[in-house]
């Protein structure tokens, strides 16, 4: 199991704004990752909408950081891309499954288990502890 290479690249946009501390225009962006310029503008465009970074129009425009780095989590940014983190589907909201969290079969109650451990290491580790 692993996470999206769409992901994967959120992370590392994230990380390459955080590490400048400074403006970065999307091709600079692109270039200090390597990740394509249409897929970082994609990318951006996520993590604009789900306000971790801002963008300026114009000739000094360009995108930040919108939080400091140490308010930015790994979760913050995975559930961003790839919506919230569940390590099985049955655990979600629109799966119909033939347990509840009443009567949870032993599958889904490990599996329970599993999500809340990794939610809270991803949401333990931050943008300041990867720069």
């Amino acid at each position: 199991m692993h996470i999206t290479l769409e992901t994967d690249y959120a992370i590392r946009i994230v990380s390459c704004l955080a590490k400048s501390g400074k403006r970065m225009d999307a091709r600079s962006i692109s270039e200090e990752t390597g990740v394509t310029l249409r897929f970082s503008l994609k990318i951006l465009s996520k993590l604009v909408a789900s306000g971790i970074i801002k963008s300026f129009k114009g000739t000094h425009g360009g995108y930040e950081l919108d939080k400091q780095p140490h308010e930015i989590t790994l979760l913050d940014v995975i559930e961003t891309v790839e919506g919230t983190y569940y390590f099985s589907r049955c655990l979600a909201d629109d799966y119909e499954c033939n347990c509840s969290d009443e009567e949870p079969c032993s599958t889904r109650a490990i599996f329970l288990d599993i999500t809340q451990t990794v939610q809270e290491k991803l949401r333990n580790c931050t943008f300041d502890m990867l720069t």
